[in-house]
């Protein structure tokens, strides 16, 4: 059986004065209430918002029909919005950093149905990211995210010591060279496989299948199988939590220590939202 040992890790213990959360889980996830996102609020209630992201790797409003300078206003709490080149197609008029989220029955793909860290191809990539969704389907349309904390702490020790160190190729042409406009130039980038989080200090690894191409000072075939293995550990349900959409719901995430996918099993019906991602550094 794997040792992840969960009941090692710091957790929970915060108490928040101004907003009330509901963890889903030991690991990941936690839904968030007590505040009205519609409506600007003070930097006591932002600071919260804030911590209760490190703890818990990614949160959930319920019944906060927001609007686009609500949503600029949520990002804002977290950084600098990021705009990322390929989403270009899909920006809002207006607000550049808001790209729109629809899928229906004219969908050929939809943004994130395998597992990934948004836009981790990019040199600084996006720190988090802030989804909004509208109108949902009558069943299905969930999203699951995976912690990399738990994923890397419940590598062995003799894993743990072969990645260290290594560094892997990022290419936005992997996830996005089918669907943006032909010749617009997509970032590549080299990022460690396990970088250490700049507010919890903690270590998790740093790689995904939609992005991440291979293993710098490896053979092919060696990158490809440790790739593989990696790909496929952080698919653990240990290291979960699975979010079921509700019209007007807010999902928030820290992309340097999860990972998440949207499954698309409701076509044709509709899913429509928007998101904004906020700017990050360089994984160290």
């Amino acid at each position: 059986m794997m040792d992840i040992a969960l009941h090692e890790r710091p957790h929970a213990a915060t108490r928040y004065r101004h907003i009330s959360v509901a963890p889903l889980n030991p690991t990941i996830g936690a839904v968030v209430g007590g505040v009205d996102l519609t409506m600007p609020f003070g930097e006591d209630v932002a600071d919260e918002l804030r911590r209760v992201l490190a703890e818990h790797l990614v949160i959930f409003f319920h019944d906060q029909p927001i609007d686009f300078d609500a949503h600029r206003r949520l990002a804002a709490v977290f950084g600098e919005a990021h705009v990322a080149p390929s989403t270009v197609p899909w920006q809002v008029p207006g607000y550049p950093e808001i790209t729109r989220m629809h899928a229906d029955a004219n969908s050929t793909f939809v943004a994130g149905e395998d597992w990934h860290s948004d836009m981790s191809c990019d040199p600084a990539p996006p720190m988090g990211s802030i989804l909004y969704l509208h109108t949902l389907p009558t069943l299905g349309g969930d999203t699951v995210f995976s912690s990399m904390y738990a994923a890397y702490d419940a590598l062995s020790d003799g894993m743990k010591a072969r990645i260290a160190g290594l560094r892997a190729v990022h290419d936005g042409v992997k996830a996005f060279g089918d669907i943006v406009p032909e010749g617009m130039a997509l970032p590549r980038s080299s990022h460690p496989v396990v970088r250490t989080h700049p507010v919890t200090g903690r270590k998790a690894l740093y790689v995904n299948r939609s992005y991440t191409t291979r293993i710098e000072g490896l053979s092919e075939r060696e990158s490809d199988a440790l790739l593989a293995f990696l790909n496929e550990h952080v698919q653990n349900p240990m290291f979960q939590c699975r979010f079921t959409w509700r019209p007007h719901a807010i999902a928030v995430w820290d992309n340097r220590c999860s990972q998440h996918m949207a499954i698309w099993d409701y076509f044709p019906q509709v899913r429509s939202g928007y998101r904004i991602q906020v700017k990050g550094e360089v994984p160290e």
